[in-house]
């Protein structure tokens, strides 16, 4: 990989770079006016604000207070306007044409069903809403986006949400995942539901290793047979550094790199939940440098305020990666996707290869 850049890598070469994105939550990426707009017209008036610049920065402040449980807070205004087919369409139209105007030309869209039925949906007709929405946005564009269908590890309808991804494989949902805080909910929780996906052959990624440490990434691993780690920071804890800089790895850091498990790190949004102290120390650049398969994503846009451009900038600034080292990130995220094989690799060939290459010759 690249030693730190000797020019400055700008925030309009990283939009016009092809990306990919793993790990994006819908109900943390709304447009601050269509949270607005969806809350009038369901009569919901708990918002603290309805001036989009004034919400959009109530979110990112809200967000920012070091700690995943205060971080979920603000999901209950955009979760409490996303209760209708016509809302939950709309964000996920918007949801796609946001990533596609950001130059990513893969994502996987999470989210939880079982968040969207208050208003009378039933848990097929909100997959269906998403699916629709995110599919209508991508249309016109380089954008290929799937939905991974997200069950609460506080509730118990994993079994459930299973059945339901799996009755939706074929209309764009890509795989199942877990999420919500981790301290006192163990995946080995949804073990039914872990089972049910891999007899299925389906795919499967945990979020583990963010507001837990080791043990969560161990379970998620070996009881529960997740393919990818959602975030899976706290990997760090199982590497030593030594006083020469070298590192030594302990037995699940070995595995974790050995078998090449995908980690869906999202630095704001890591330091923004108290994972990281900042950008400058969160582990994502030793984990590269040691060849871990680390991706780069975005995971709540509105809440931390972001974009995936933005993140690249940030990482940019403070490791100094240039357009090599975006490259090699965005072929993990692509090698590492829930979509067919075939696909992946015509995405790497006729957009990412290609479209690295045209930034590289402009620059030289």
């Amino acid at each position: 990989m690249e030693k730190p850049a000797a020019t400055t890598l700008d925030l309009e070469t990283i939009r016009r770079a092809p990306k990919v994105l793993l790990h994006d939550h819908l109900d943390g990426g709304l447009r601050p006016r269509t949270v607005i707009e969806l809350a009038a017209e369901a009569g919901y008036r708990e918002l603290p604000t309805t001036d989009p610049d004034e919400l959009s920065r109530w979110f990112t402040l809200g967000a920012d207070r070091k700690s995943l449980e205060l971080y979920l807070e603000g999901f209950r205004h955009t979760v409490a306007v996303m209760q209708t087919r016509e809302g939950i369409e709309r964000v996920a139209e918007e949801c796609s044409q946001d990533l596609a105007a950001d130059g990513i030309v893969y994502a996987e869209v999470r989210m939880a069903p079982e968040l969207l039925t208050a208003g009378g949906l039933s848990l097929d007709e909100a997959v269906t809403a998403m699916v629709t929405g995110l599919r209508r946005g991508a249309e016109g564009t380089p954008l290929t986006v799937g939905l991974i269908a997200t069950a609460m590890r506080q509730a118990a309808r994993s079994v459930e949400i299973a059945e339901l991804a799996i009755r939706h494989r074929e209309a764009g949902v890509v795989g199942f995942d877990i999420a919500g805080p981790e301290a006192g909910y163990p995946p080995t929780r949804h073990l039914d539901a872990f089972n049910l996906i891999a007899h299925e052959n389906f795919h499967l990624t945990i979020h583990a290793g963010e507001g837990f440490g080791l043990p969560s990434i161990w379970e998620a691993l070996q009881w529960c047979g997740a393919e990818r780690l959602g975030h899976g920071v706290r990997i760090v804890d199982d590497i030593t550094l030594r006083p020469d800089g070298s590192a030594e790895l302990g037995r699940l850091a070995s595995y974790v790199r050995d078998t090449r498990v995908p980690l869906e790190m999202c630095p704001t949004s890591n330091v923004h939940t108290g994972a990281a102290a900042s950008i400058e120390e969160h582990p994502i650049e030793l984990l590269r440098r040691l060849r871990f398969r680390v991706t780069v994503n975005t995971d709540n846009r509105l809440m931390s305020g972001i974009t995936l451009s933005s993140e690249f900038a940030a990482l940019h600034r403070a490791f100094g990666i240039g357009l090599d080292d975006m490259e090699w990130l965005t072929l993990n995220a692509m090698k590492s996707a829930f979509w067919p094989f075939d696909d992946r690799l015509r995405i790497i060939n006729e957009q990412i290869k290609p479209g690295f290459a045209a930034l590289r010759e402009a620059r030289s």
